[in-house]
């Protein structure tokens, strides 16, 4: 294998990698990329036998072949080359050679056949959904992604799709919960049965989506999401199990309404939850007519309180909350006001976009 490719091409090629390739040495194998020269391409595979991707780039072939490379030790030497055209040569033992004027250097390598084989699809069922929205989707639900490993099937973002629903992405912890729904382009497409992506695989998405304008395609295929942009091909390995029922995590019926300036939400309840217990993050919310008290107290540090002014005109209400459910909803909102549905202190809250029943948050209350 020999190839001429440019330094900028290596870059993008190699950089789509380096959070996929496995930095445990858990399998060695896995911290290697595949490079495949071709005819007038270089094609790059790399996987975690969770999350799979693979590219491809047009460069000058002067002779076909295929080589597995550590993705780290490629990716960092590259960087300090210099602008122009890197030289790629594979030698024996499988070590590659890279040269760049009077720079040369060798690195380790691997047989071809020696790495795993890759996952494939065939699938003709591809859907498009725009870049943005998707990645919108998933900033509104990935925060709300378990980290309990042993509740594995809640470890991911549960994803279905239907012709009267739309696109949907839900998102749970147990203290929280995050629910987005976007109407479909496409009226003809069979719904699908729900399934579970990881929180890797999604932050893979994200990466890809930066940037994008326009769409990419999306298919699921057995138990696979595949995402298609360009030359770009990204397969996740999807989590088995069975999610729970979550729209009986939705209440219903709040009797206590409350409209309120996310900016003026956000930036209070940051200052008061600085002195917030370092755990629980606990504060306590004390709603009268007209006006919102935020406090905190911690005996080893102090407290804290400030006053909103909240569009509310119900009974007084005290309930308590830990402060970063509310700040990673808020978050992720852009809109200015916000809509803040309760019942008691210890029944959960609904958050919504002001008027935007698109995208709802449940989040559980604490005792304070």
């Amino acid at each position: 294998m020999k190839l001429e490719i440019d330094k900028r091409d290596l870059l993008g090629l190699i950089g789509k990698t380096q959070n996929i390739v496995e930095k445990r040495n858990t399998m060695p194998i896995l911290i290697n990329v595949l490079l495949e020269a071709d005819q007038n391409s270089l094609k790059v595979f790399a996987t975690d036998l969770e999350v799979s991707l693979t590219d491809q780039i047009k460069v000058q072939v002067h002779q076909p072949g295929k080589v597995a490379v550590s993705a780290k030790s490629l990716f960092d030497i590259a960087k300090e080359l210099s602008e122009g055209p890197i030289t790629l040569i594979k030698k024996e033992n499988n070590w590659l050679e890279i040269k760049q004027g009077k720079y040369t250097s060798k690195i380790v390598g691997i047989s071809a056949e020696e790495y795993p084989i890759f996952p494939t699809y065939n699938s003709q069922g591809f859907i498009s959904i725009d870049a943005q929205v998707l990645k919108e989707m998933i900033d509104k639900t990935i925060y709300s992604v378990s980290n309990d490993e042993t509740r594995y099937h809640l470890n991911g973002v549960f994803f279905e799709l239907s012709p009267q629903a739309g696109f949907k992405m839900v998102a749970t912890d147990g203290h929280r919960m995050s629910l987005v729904n976007k109407p479909l382009s496409e009226v003809k497409v069979a719904a699908t049965q729900g399934v579970i992506i990881p929180r890797k695989g999604l932050h893979e998405i994200k990466k890809i989506l930066e940037g994008i304008e326009g769409n990419v395609e999306i298919a699921i295929e057995g138990s696979q999401f595949v995402l298609k942009h360009s030359s770009t091909i990204l397969m996740i390995r999807l989590i088995e199990g069975k999610y729970p029922n979550y729209q009986q995590f939705i209440p219903q019926k709040l009797p206590q309404k409350v409209m309120i300036n996310r900016d003026a939400f956000l930036t209070s309840l940051k200052r008061v939850s600085l002195l917030a217990n370092a755990k629980s993050k606990a504060v306590l919310l004390n709603l009268t007519n007209g006006r919102m008290e935020i406090s905190s107290n911690n005996p080893e540090l102090g407290d804290a309180k400030e006053e909103i002014e909240v569009d509310y005109a119900g009974n007084e209400i005290k309930i308590g909350f830990n402060a970063k459910y509310i700040t990673d909803i808020l978050t992720s909102m852009n809109q200015d006001k916000i809509d803040f549905e309760l019942n008691d202190h210890l029944s959960p809250g609904l958050m919504r976009p002001h008027n935007d029943s698109s995208y709802t948050c449940v989040v559980m209350p604490m005792r304070i």
